[in-house]
């Protein structure tokens, strides 16, 4: 069943002409309830904080991801320069203290290339010019001085074994994190929905509030004078037209601070789906609302299946379990192979151009025999005095907490479901029967008017039934936006969109709501 009452409101300009006494010299913006959800779902501090963690565990996952992908450094040393004084032990005697120094000028290139299985190779050249002193203490200080080229080309091997993948656990736990962070950040988008739902009716209500009292004053306004008219023709006492005066200035009172409250709603609007405080705007909605049967079985399945808090628990378990992962290997058994093998040519010449050196260096590559070698080592922890196993059950105790946060999610999510579904068909009850009343007071009210201008109605009773009307008006708008709150709270509770039978978690939900 579809019900309208085509009731348009746009607020802020008229009630500050009458506020004020002014006209505009521009008219406002104007927003209406689906803008205000684009606007705050791209520009709120909510979402934009949220998409900034998701950013953050997104440039995380990128670097895991990065960590299997090879990796080239330099490093330049242009120069790099000591003095300094070194001992010499000397067998038939007391050390001697002569000053060395060095000034070396070049650099090293180095290609590492990570292994799936954890390890890495990695290549490196080094090639620099060194040019040496010594000052011999013995020797009344001589200064001894040449000129050396250093070359080398390395190839290195490191493979952890009996452990864990250490790089592919990293991945995984950065994937988890962002897996999290997109959940929550999709979360976020859906209460901000809500949110702005609340921030928009509760900006509604307060804009009806004043237009409320402004109808309340111009009906005042109209007793006092039709009052007046009838108390000099003596058809009513001169008190009825006292009393019509001071609910006059009751009515002006009542708009002034509605309209203030009206002003705060609309800062607290603003700051909420993030436009400029300054900025000025109006709101158009229209009191319209659709009736559904909703099952409560397919609520709860859907939420089941479709809320984010659920999916956060499971990667929070999977997180923790990388983390117990860790801990147990405090104490595991753990082995390592590396192995090296590198060509050095130093030059053989005391002096000459930085050309001749290098050229040296390179012929004592084939003359002097390469460096080599190859490690394997296991190491395993006796005893700890029970610091990992300590380690162990803290994280075990972490694993099972999760899980139990898991099991009262799902119970809470159950409960939310089975309460929003009640408080759905309760709010719809009520508003239709606010709606009925409001159109009995409204034909009363009239009524009751034209009996006052005839002389059978006092100007209390008549007082009486415009504060009813005003009653049964502020009802059923409170029915109202109960109603709208509650159907925009069962959205969010189940992630399901009953108007249009899909899930709020479509890859392009959001972009088609743009």
């Amino acid at each position: 069943m579809r019900k309208k009452q085509s009731i348009f409101t746009i607020i802020l300009s008229n009630i500050f002409i009458f506020f004020h006494g002014s006209v505009w010299s521009q008219s406002p913006r104007v927003l209406t309830f689906e803008e205000a959800i684009n606007i705050a779902l791209n520009r709120s501090y909510t979402v934009k904080s949220y998409q900034e963690r998701k950013t953050a565990m997104q440039q995380s996952f990128n670097y895991y991801q990065a960590q299997f992908k090879p990796q080239l450094d330099i490093h330049i040393f242009t120069p790099q320069w000591s003095e300094r004084v070194v001992s010499v032990q000397r067998p038939d005697g007391l050390p001697v203290y002569n000053s060395n120094g060095s000034m070396q000028i070049g650099g090293n290139l180095q290609f590492t290339y990570n292994l799936p299985t954890g390890g890495n190779f990695v290549l490196s050249s080094l090639m620099y010019r060194d040019n040496l002193t010594t000052t011999l203490a013995l020797q009344d200080y001589v200064r001894l001085k040449t000129d050396k080229a250093y070359t080398s080309l390395s190839l290195s091997f490191t493979q952890p074994i009996f452990t864990a993948n250490r790089l592919r656990e990293g991945l995984k736990e950065a994937e988890y994190l962002y897996d999290l962070s997109s959940s929550n950040f999709t979360q976020s988008q859906m209460d901000i929905i809500y949110q702005v739902t609340e921030a928009f009716y509760a900006l509604y209500r307060a804009s009806r509030v004043v237009e409320i009292n402004q109808e309340k004053l111009q009906n005042s306004e109209e007793s006092y004078r039709v009052a007046q008219l009838m108390a000099e023709s003596g058809r009513i006492p001169e008190g009825d037209v006292l009393s019509n005066e001071v609910n006059v200035a009751r009515d002006r009172a009542d708009l002034s601070e509605s309209i203030g409250n009206l002003d705060r709603e609309k800062d607290l609007f603003k700051q909420l789906i993030g436009i400029d405080l300054d900025e000025d705007f109006q709101i158009l909605t229209d009191l319209q609302y659709d009736t559904f049967s909703i099952d409560l079985e397919k609520a709860i399945e859907e939420a089941l299946n479709n809320r984010l808090e659920l999916q956060a628990a499971e990667l929070e378990i999977e997180i923790q379990k990388i983390a117990l992962s860790r801990a147990k290997r405090v104490r595991e058994l753990r082995g390592d192979i590396t192995a090296y093998y590198d060509i050095t040519g130093v030059s053989t010449i005391g002096t000459g151009t930085t050309q001749a050196l290098f050229q040296s260096s390179f012929d004592n590559f084939v003359d002097r025999p390469p460096n080599r070698g190859i490690t394997f080592t296991l190491s395993y922890p006796i005893f700890d005095w029970g610091r990992g196993s300590a380690r162990v059950q803290q994280e075990e105790a972490n694993l099972r907490l999760e899980e139990l946060d898991r099991e009262n999610i799902r119970t809470t999510i159950i409960r939310e479901v089975r309460d929003i579904v009640r408080s759905v068909k309760e709010a719809q009850n009520r508003l239709q029967i606010h709606e009925k009343n409001q159109e009995v007071a409204q034909r009363s009210y009239e009524i009751s008017r034209l009996r006052f201008e005839n002389g059978d109605f006092t100007s209390q009773d008549l007082g009486v039934e415009q504060e009813r009307l005003a009653e049964t008006q502020l009802n059923y708008l409170d029915a109202f936006i109960t109603y709208q709150k509650a159907v925009a709270n069962l959205r969010r509770k189940t992630m399901w969109d009953f108007k249009n039978n899909r899930s709020y978690l479509m890859d392009d939900y959001f972009q088609e709501e743009e």
